[in-house]
């Protein structure tokens, strides 16, 4: 048994957990603001940021499956989803994420750094935002080099 004492008192017990780097958290020793995130489930974050659109719910889905547990990730997600999409938008958080989505940086903190420089407004990596070179009797071509 696991026993909790604040100030000489018990104020909790419970059964020892022996596996290894594992949580076992009962509901009811939580702090009142992470109960609240029990009502959240991995399903109904990801339908939210769907409503947004399909990249920022492939964002939040990937934000989840690199925490050992999904419930890591929620405050992550949620602050892309209440503040972020409040403060910017639907259609630029969309852009952010799937720029934060190409570059593989999937986090709110990459997320709020893409929205503050504006990079959401870019031409992606993949997109060359550089007309071709104009003829000149100078450019050799890719003849000269085979």
């Amino acid at each position: 048994m696991v026993e909790i004492f604040f100030k000489h008192e018990r104020v909790a017990c419970h059964a020892r957990s022996w596996a290894a780097h594992k949580y076992t958290t009962l509901k009811e020793h939580m702090p009142p603001e992470h109960q609240k995130h029990l009502e959240w489930t991995p399903t109904r974050i990801i339908e939210w940021a769907g409503k947004t659109g399909p990249g920022t719910a492939l964002l939040v889905e990937k934000i989840m499956a690199k925490r050992d547990h999904p419930e890591q990730g929620y405050k992550s997600c949620l602050g892309i989803l209440r503040h972020l999409l409040g403060h910017y938008g639907a259609a630029r958080v969309e852009a952010a994420a799937g720029r934060a989505l190409e570059f593989n940086t999937c986090s709110y903190t990459s997320m709020r750094s893409i929205l503050l420089r504006g990079l959401d407004r870019q031409t992606s990596a993949g997109e060359s935002a550089q007309t071709a070179l104009p003829f000149h009797a100078n450019v050799r071509g890719g003849k000269y080099y085979h």
